[in-house]
């Protein structure tokens, strides 16, 4: 993988991670007639993290690295939170800290890759 294409999918990726994660927040606290428009820029963001995650992950450590499956358990509950959001008004503090505890958890994989 030439360090063009690494620097893109590292961009691209956190871009993506970002729009997501203010997609899910912003489900929490916006209308329910944005509910469309929402779930449409959070699956495209997801779809983005997900596809650049993983070529990253290929290119990089050859898919070696359980701390990788750590991260897409946290990409599958982020995923689904934007819908959660929508339909559980009354838990959106439990919502915010579960959303919190993934991202905290994905971000220390990247950094600390215990396993």
């Amino acid at each position: 993988m030439s360090p063009q294409e690494l620097n893109a999918l590292h961009i691209i990726h956190v871009l993506s991670v970002l729009g997501l994660t203010g997609a899910i927040f912003y489900a929490f606290a916006g209308p329910a007639e944005s509910r469309k428009r929402v779930m449409m820029w959070s699956g495209i963001a997801s779809l983005l993290v997900l596809l650049t995650g993983l070529r990253m992950w290929q290119a990089l450590y050859q898919f070696h690295g359980g701390w990788a499956m750590v991260k897409i358990v946290c990409w599958l509950g982020l995923s689904a939170l934007s819908g959660i959001g929508y339909r559980r008004r009354g838990a959106v503090g439990l919502l915010v800290m579960i959303a919190l505890v993934l991202l905290a958890t994905a971000l220390a994989m990247v950094f600390v890759r215990p396993f």
